[in-house]
């Protein structure tokens, strides 16, 4: 069990690519309903340590893990865990959008009706308070049968978040979420971070320091595979206490 408060905990942490070691021995603990963000040059391993919370690095070949990770108090990677219940619980968003070539409402409806998490009549209501809690209502509520590809990039990225909403996730998954959206668009889904961790506990991977001290409350320094440092976001990039973070956040190398 994690001590409360606690959303996701490593321990001992290793992940291994054949021979290739990408993790080493990580300790973390994300608190619930707050923004983390991994920061690091790249290559540093924080892509993989984002993965190893729903598991997806279970898809590459010679991928194993050692050590113990636990996603609200249970060990994901115990023999038997259930892997559709850990993605319904922990869901994930990418680089760059990639809505379903289907309509808006049918974008958001597909999870239901794959995990059979509600009966059809329903479906109008959640649609519609997914598309509220991302900010899209009232720009698309006449539009839903509209293809979700003739969106803009930020629509899209704000309707790949939806999608996964109705699930009920206890955890969103950020990979360099506006790494394909403008400076004003990146801005607003920054905003729409703050207010979803009023639900949610948000992870993100940045490369933009920019972004991590705007819109994170707690972030960790990664290279070479460790985590270096973490803590509150504004201690972190005002007095971190390793020579190695400072030099990073400094430009010093990177």
């Amino acid at each position: 069990m994690s001590a409360p408060g606690v959303a996701i905990e490593t321990r001992g942490l290793d992940l291994f690519y054949g021979d290739f070691q990408a993790l080493t021995r990580v300790e973390l603990q994300v608190p619930e309903r707050e923004v983390t963000a991994l920061i690091g040059p790249s290559g540093c391993g924080k892509s993989t340590l984002l993965r190893v919370f729903n598991r997806m690095n279970d898809l590459i070949e010679g991928a194993r893990v050692g050590g113990t990770v636990l996603v609200g108090g249970e060990d994901i990677y115990a023999p038997g865990a259930d892997l559709l219940r850990l993605r319904e619980r922990v869901g994930m968003v990418f680089q760059r959008p990639n809505p379903f070539p289907l309509s808006v409402y049918e974008n958001i409806a597909f999870g239901l009706s794959v995990h059979r998490l509600a009966p059809r009549r329903e479906h109008d209501m959640i649609v519609e308070q997914a598309l509220r809690d991302v900010l899209l209502w009232d720009d698309l509520k006449d539009r839903l049968q509209r293809s979700a590809l003739a969106l803009s990039l930020e629509q899209q990225q704000r309707l790949c978040i939806a999608r996964v909403l109705p699930l009920k996730p206890r955890v969103l998954l950020m990979d360099e979420p506006c790494s394909a959206l403008d400076p004003i668009a990146t801005l607003h889904i920054e905003e729409l971070m703050r207010q979803l961790k009023r639900d949610y506990t948000i992870v993100i991977v940045t490369h933009n320091m920019q972004q991590a001290a705007r819109a994170s409350d707690r972030t960790g320094f990664m290279y070479l595979g460790k985590l270096v440092e973490f803590g509150e976001t504004a201690r972190i990039f005002t007095h971190p206490r390793q020579e190695l973070t400072e030099n990073y956040i400094r430009g010093r190398f990177g």
